[in-house]
């Protein structure tokens, strides 16, 4: 081939990769110079924060150590800590618990990976296999910070320039074999032990071996002691989680054609992370923008209104339908959410066969044309759901909506039928209780005792969630690991049924890169990542729900026993757990307690 030609095209093609690169971008507006939407390798931006070479040069070559695992470990400074090479874990049988450890280096790292051996029982002959602990890395996204005051993260951040930008620990990838490691960084990796419901109580031992390729860096001791007591697998789990699945946000990253079979396929294994975290609530959309298009990638109607020509309304459910048995072929079934008789903006899309268009209408619930549309709406659904056999596990949902409206909302929706169940996610009214299956109020509102005796006596949830409005606890990309497992030790304090958070994987353009949004604070939209990847965040929070669980199953054993003593003791316990301590003293120093108290029982 000609010289020239050759260069012509190499240039050309160089071009085109640069182009490409560069079309990828974050809210930020900062070019990421990689391929739009990474899933299975990518690189992280650059650190705007460059490490302190004077506190480099106080390490030799390379240090590494356990550390924990709800903290962040900062790209840029060396692990501070106490020097570990041996860890101590305790364990219920069928608990998975975490790990983390931290190889801080002044030399490059080509290909940094670590392999872990089978725990072997102190007895000899039993071994949990090490197909039971889960490698990976514990990667770095951008963040930003609270709003200036402080006191929350609610409101629009148009110009991100005004917030602090810095790189932190959170993206868990289990996806990437090697990661190259610079000099002057510090790298954590991560580890999960599922310890299986049938093993042999007891202590185990491991050896966890670092590496450069296959150069061996160092090794570490993990030394597990496997309780009497088992946990139940999540599926028998009681704590009520709710965390808002967007099947939009996976369509659009994944780059699929949206409800196809691939879409479905790419979205198995996210729905399976949900399930296995306890997840009880299948979201839906019963109309177009339910919340206006707050996210990224707004939730579309998962049902298509119809006008007909003579004007009565016909509903199609195709789209929930299969996205509902989906979800509860995977085994998430308790509860079917459906969102929203109250949207953000109350207009509502619908197709008009005699224009053969989309339209709206635009109206409220105090207005005849509102009425008569949902009251259509609602027989339909259900007699739909009766049809499907799901209208028992349905709930009519709305969220942050006021008094007065949930009072006009309540009437039509019982005119459609009587034995339609409400959900809401909002203030707290006591006066609404009644009406509504599924409570669910910010963390700041107190339900009363009476209250709460009296809604668990008539079967119904009752639960917390937290917002933007929450400086701590939280689950930002800069909040500390440890308030994601507060959460459930929190509930579990309360007498509350479980959490809710509005957003699950509602990412932002480029998740694995940036967290950082144009309305709210960095990860207020999202828990895990795309690939799929869990998080720092995702992973404290399952933690604290295994704590809930074993709460739960200690006491009803104590209650059994009449042992009041123990019962104390785990009251004493939960005391810990009072939002107004966690700004002057952090969540881990609660969590980290709890759990060493815990499991001296």
């Amino acid at each position: 081939m000609n010289k020239k030609i050759y260069f012509l095209i190499l240039f050309f093609a160089s071009l085109t990769f640069c182009l490409k690169a560069q079309r990828a971008q974050t809210h930020s507006g900062r070019y990421t110079g990689q391929d739009a939407f990474p899933l299975e390798t990518y690189i992280e931006l650059e650190n705007p924060t460059k490490p302190n070479l004077a506190e480099w040069q106080k390490i030799g070559n390379i240090i590494y150590s356990w550390g924990k695992s709800n903290v962040r470990y900062k790209k840029e400074e060396p692990f501070s800590g106490k020097i570990q090479k041996k860890l101590n874990l305790t364990a219920w049988k069928g608990e998975k618990v975490n790990a983390q450890l931290v190889i801080s280096t002044n030399v490059d790292i080509s290909k940094l990976n670590f392999e872990v051996s089978d725990l072997r029982h102190s007895r000899g002959k039993y071994t949990i296999n090490k197909d039971n602990i889960s490698r990976a890395f514990v990667r770095y996204v951008m963040t930003d910070e609270l709003n200036k005051g402080g006191r929350g993260a609610c409101g629009a951040r148009p110009d991100l320039s005004k917030y602090d930008s810095s790189l932190v620990a959170d993206p868990i990838d289990d996806i990437s074999q090697y990661l190259k490691v610079d000099k002057h960084t510090s790298q954590a990796l991560w580890l999960s032990v599922k310890v299986p419901q049938d093993a042999v109580s007891g202590n185990y031992r491991a050896e966890i071996i670092v590496k450069d390729g296959q150069s061996c860096i160092g090794r570490l001791k993990l030394k597990l002691k496997v309780l009497d007591h088992v946990l139940p697998s999540p599926e028998e789990w009681t704590f009520h989680l709710d965390l808002w699945q967007n099947p939009f946000a996976i369509a659009r990253y994944h780059k699929l054609e949206l409800w196809s079979d691939e879409h479905f396929l790419a979205m198995k294994p996210y729905m399976e992370m949900y399930k296995n975290a306890g997840g009880k609530v299948i979201t839906t959309s019963i109309m177009h923008k339910p919340w206006n298009g707050q996210t990224y990638d707004p939730f579309l109607s998962m049902v298509k209104w119809i006008k007909k020509k003579d004007s009565t309304w016909v509903f199609d459910y195709t789209i929930f339908d299969k996205w509902v048995q989906f979800m509860m072929d995977l085994g998430i079934k308790k509860e079917i959410n459906c969102y929203s008789m109250v949207p953000w903006k109350l207009s509502f899309q619908y197709f008009d066969e005699q224009s053969n268009s989309y339209k709206e209408i635009k109206t409220k619930p105090s207005e005849k044309a509102y009425q008569e549309v949902w009251g259509a709406m609602l027989k339909s659904f259900a007699k739909h759901l009766k049809e499907k056999k799901w209208f028992e596990i349905t709930n009519i949902a709305m969220d942050e909506r006021p008094k007065e409206v949930m009072l006009q909302t309540f009437k039509i929706i019982k005119r459609a039928d009587p034995d339609f169940k409400v959900s809401l996610a909002g203030a707290l009214h006591p006066e609404l209780s009644d009406e509504l299956q599924d409570y669910c109020v910010a963390l700041r509102m107190k339900y009363s005792d009476e209250l709460k005796a009296l809604r668990k006596s008539e079967g119904k949830v009752t639960t917390f969630y937290t917002s933007c409005e929450e400086p701590f606890p939280n689950t930002f990309t800069f909040s500390s690991p440890a308030e994601s497992e507060w959460l459930a030790w929190y509930a579990a304090k309360e007498g509350l049924d479980g959490y809710l958070r509005w957003a699950y994987n509602s990412w932002v353009i480029e998740p694995l890169l940036d967290s950082r949004f144009y309305t709210w604070a960095a990860g207020d939209c999202f828990l895990v990542y795309p690939g799929p990847r869990s998080s720092l965040r995702f992973e404290n929070l399952v933690a604290g729900i295994q704590a809930y669980e074993k709460i739960r199953i200690l006491r009803d054993e104590f209650k059994k026993q009449n042992n009041t003593e123990a019962l104390d003791k785990i009251n004493k316990i939960l005391e810990l757990f009072d939002e107004h301590k966690l700004a002057s003293t952090p969540a881990s120093e609660f969590v980290d307690r709890a759990n060493k108290e815990l499991n001296k029982f």
